[in-house]
């Protein structure tokens, strides 16, 4: 594989830090590290260019919170200055790293998400209902958390050559344990870390294969087939990477059980919304709103078979009421 040089000064450019800042500001225009920034943007981006130029520039101190919903997750939250580093990395680096990720790899990547991944699964569920008749669910023990700092800057240095921002990056890898959920650049720091086992399971296992973040589906036509594969993945994830997958997998008949993924419950014949989803509608219908405040609601139903919900909701209804502040 080549790899790639002379990035670093596009990385720092003056131009790209206030591509950077523009980016990493998108709704987040009246918060404090916006409105403190743009106090002195001019200054602060040009100090910024100087501590990347002298690398003097080290990541800030994390302020570190729990959040409960969907479930606990410790998140680590940077200055604003920070972000516009991370972004500044990703104008460049994006195209290159998405370049190496599967296709059927769903997570953080434009142009892909969630309905991406649902609309991939239902197209090769139709296409070949025999081969999709049993799956295998797995994730990754406390993913994020356990991925490894010296093996991903190995595979960080299997695409970027560039001595400057090896450093940088490297810098920003060990600035928290594992990789921190809250960082722009974890999510691409995550993708990476699984990109390699991804290919390794697309092209040398040759399997239907589908992951969103460390959430893995794998479609068969025989169940003893997913076991013997399970017992290879684990070897793969523990020798590879310093991975262990949960003890909550599941190796199932996908008529039978339905597929929990991506927020719907997937069967050869229809695809329904998860229950939480459903009850965090009703729960929203219920308090009087009008279409406007259920339209992300709607945008999850549309892509299923939902009339039904949609008619016990009295949906259609609220939606020819005239929309108001």
């Amino acid at each position: 594989m080549k790899r790639i040089n002379n990035l670093y000064q596009k990385i720092i450019s003056i131009d790209n830090l206030y591509l950077a800042d523009e980016i990493a500001r998108k709704g987040k225009r009246t918060s404090y590290g916006v409105l403190k920034h743009d106090k002195n943007q001019k200054a602060n981006i040009l100090e910024l260019h100087n501590a990347l130029k002298n690398k003097t520039y080290k990541t800030s101190d994390y302020t570190i919170f729990k959040i409960y919903e969907p479930k606990e997750r410790v998140i680590y939250r940077l200055p604003y200055v920070d972000r516009i580093v991370h972004h500044a990395i990703m104008n460049i680096l994006e195209p290159i790293w998405v370049s190496i990720f599967n296709h059927n790899t769903y997570s953080c990547i434009k142009k892909k998400g969630v309905h991406a991944a649902l609309a991939d699964i239902k197209s090769n569920i139709e296409k070949d209902k025999e081969g999709t008749k049993y799956f295998m669910q797995l994730d990754i023990k406390k993913f994020y958390p356990n991925i490894d700092h010296g093996i991903l800057k190995k595979i960080v240095r299997r695409k970027i050559k560039d001595k400057d921002l090896l450093d940088l990056l490297d810098e920003i890898i060990v600035s928290a344990e594992g990789v921190p959920i809250g960082n722009y650049l974890s999510q691409y720091f995550a993708n990476l870390y699984l990109a390699y086992f991804d290919h390794w399971i697309k092209e040398e296992k040759r399997v239907k294969y589908y992951r969103y973040a460390d959430d893995m589906i794998i479609f068969s036509n025989n169940k003893e087939d997913l076991h013997a594969l399970l017992i290879e993945i684990k070897q793969y994830l523990a020798s590879n990477l310093k991975l262990e997958i949960k003890g909550n997998h599941k190796i199932c008949p996908l008529d039978n059980h339905g597929l929990d993924f991506v927020g719907y419950v997937i069967r050869s014949s229809h695809v329904l919304l998860r229950k939480s989803i459903k009850k965090a509608f009703a729960r929203k219908v219920s308090k009087k709103p009008n279409i406007k405040t259920l339209s992300a609601y709607y945008g999850w139903a549309k892509h299923c078979d939902s009339t039904n919900l949609l008619k016990k909701l009295n949906y259609y209804e609220i939606k020819q009421q005239p929309i108001t502040s």
